[in-house]
């Protein structure tokens, strides 16, 4: 392909590839895939329930990541005002808008995994 016959972008294609640029920056992190995803099994969700849903995490490094989701209008952190006080977590109408990718993920890993095994098996 010659530089003059590349095809030009329109407005609304860079419109497109820039929120999903947003996108994928929103969802960027070793750990925000998984958390959403646990949100997503049951909700809403204390701080301890994620931990021990996700042991590799680090307490700091699963703080950090649920702040980013809040501050990026995925999750929402509930404080009840009680002695001993305790927050818990649940997906907003946006991050729940994500079930339909990550079940999409979760379909295509299963795919892969399963064409992956099976060209093992014929080696």
């Amino acid at each position: 392909m010659t530089p003059d016959s590349r095809p030009t972008t329109s407005p609304a294609s860079t419109c497109s590839i820039s929120r999903v640029e947003h996108t994928l920056e929103i969802l960027r992190g070793r750990w925000k895939l998984l958390i959403i995803h646990h949100l997503l099994v049951r909700r809403p969700r204390r701080f301890s329930d994620l931990e021990r849903a996700i042991p590799e995490v680090t307490q700091k490094m699963l703080v950090q990541q649920l702040r980013a989701l809040e501050s990026d209008g995925v999750v929402r952190r509930i404080v009840y005002e009680e002695v001993p006080p305790h927050v818990e977590y649940e997906l907003t109408p946006a991050g729940a808008e994500l079930a339909t990718a990550l079940y999409a993920l979760h379909d295509w890993a299963e795919r892969s995994c399963s064409a992956a095994s099976e060209a093992g098996e014929t080696a």
